[in-house]
């Protein structure tokens, strides 16, 4: 049975560099959460190499999306429940839902923001 190929035993690409550019190049992996190494193999076959950055704005994307899910929920349960409704006053039921509108456009704004940043 043959032992399967890692790269640890097969043979190095050396790449000459000055001292600036080894440090960009490094400080380019940190930035995408890679050794130089696997960021320079990635890049060198094609592929790209997804930041680190890109994978936090994408969680705090789906943070936001998380609350206006909560939001439309809140929303939903107060208007399909007359007993909730029956503890406001006309006033104060909408007051109430143009708060939570007001809400969920605000949140709405933030997520438009953050997925600009993308």
């Amino acid at each position: 049975m043959r032992e399967p190929v890692t790269r640890k035993g097969s043979t190095p690409i050396k790449v000459w560099v000055l001292p600036d550019e080894k440090r960009e190049i490094e400080a380019n992996a940190r930035t995408h959460g890679m050794s130089a190494s696997a960021f320079l193999r990635r890049v060198g076959l094609g592929m790209t190499a997804k930041s680190v950055l890109d994978q936090q704005a994408i969680i705090e994307l789906a943070k936001v999306n998380g609350d206006m899910g909560r939001l439309g929920g809140l929303l939903k349960m107060w208007l399909t429940n007359d007993e909730k409704l029956a503890i406001y006053d006309r006033e104060q039921l909408n007051q109430t839902i143009l708060g939570v509108l007001a809400k969920i456009s605000e949140v709405q704004h933030a997520l438009l923001e953050k997925a600009n940043k993308v």
